[in-house]
């Protein structure tokens, strides 16, 4: 009896065109009514327009943003963040200046990136915030991620340094397919760690929780999990480990993944009601 669905963004709940189908609204509006909870599990920030999908989504819920390190309840913004380590962060910022490489600094409620550069903009208009370079220093608050916007070279050298006290994950999104996004965040702190957090708020048990994804950075919570769904677009490793795979995000994919979810908890709700008249 599935009761919560966690759900990535990119490359599950939206696609190349950066939007969000009208038939994906109507069957999560078709889960919540069946009393299915819904949350956001995104390597995006809590602001711009994904607080706008979480919202969408379940407006007075708990939602997964910045691979884990921000875990916020809407709409009080209640947190259970975790941020990283000020030495950390200043190793990184060393990095980022003298190799010229683009790194973004996110805190639960703001993001500073001091590159110009047309890979920068362009995250700015997937994440839809206006862009604005500025001074890493100009932050308020404690740093919950660091982001690379690397190309592949750049990628998998930066994977290859030593990075102590950070867990990396590269992740991908159709709307920059150029771009590899290598989330940053205190070692321990991931999806999986963040599924379970908000389904211990919800006393939901994890064989309850259905987690539909289809990036690298999703495969620890989708092993956590009741029930793994891969995108057809996801990557192999990803559908390997999956439990179902559905049809491409562009194709329906996460309405298929949403009436799955409805299919088991009415299965889940005849069982308890025959174990109830037995």
């Amino acid at each position: 009896m599935v009761g919560l669905v966690c759900i990535d963004v990119d490359g599950t709940l939206v696609g190349a065109s950066g939007n969000v189908p009208s038939n994906v609204w109507a069957a999560t509006d078709r889960a919540l009514a069946a009393g299915i909870r819904l949350a956001v599990c995104s390597g995006r920030p809590a602001f711009g327009v994904t607080r706008t999908f979480a919202e969408r989504l379940d407006a007075t819920g708990w939602h997964i943003f910045q691979n884990g390190a921000s875990v916020v309840q809407l709409p009080s913004f209640a947190s259970r963040s975790a941020s990283v380590a000020p030495e950390a962060v200043a190793r990184m910022i060393q990095r980022a200046r003298s190799t010229g490489r683009v790194l973004e600094l996110y805190t639960d409620t703001e993001y500073a990136v001091e590159s110009s550069s047309e890979r920068a903009r362009q995250h700015a208009a997937l994440l839809g915030v206006p862009f604005v370079a500025r001074a890493f220093e100009s932050l308020t608050g404690p740093v919950v991620r660091a982001l690379w916007l690397c190309d592949q070279s750049d990628a998998e050298e930066t994977l290859r340094e030593e990075h102590p006290g950070l867990e990396l994950g590269p992740a991908s999104s159709p709307a920059m397919p150029d771009t590899v996004f290598i989330n940053t965040t205190a070692a321990g702190v991931n999806k999986a760690v963040s599924v379970k957090t908000v389904a211990a708020a919800y006393g939901v048990s994890l064989d309850r929780v259905m987690f539909v994804g289809d990036g690298q950075n999703d495969i620890g919570a989708m092993e956590a999990v009741g029930l793994s769904v891969a995108m057809g677009n996801a990557a192999p490793e990803v559908r390997a480990i999956a439990r179902y795979q559905v049809a491409d995000v562009d194709e329906g994919g996460l309405v298929e993944a949403l009436d799955l979810a409805l299919r088991a908890y009415a299965r889940g709700g005849d069982q308890a009601s025959s174990r109830r008249t037995t």
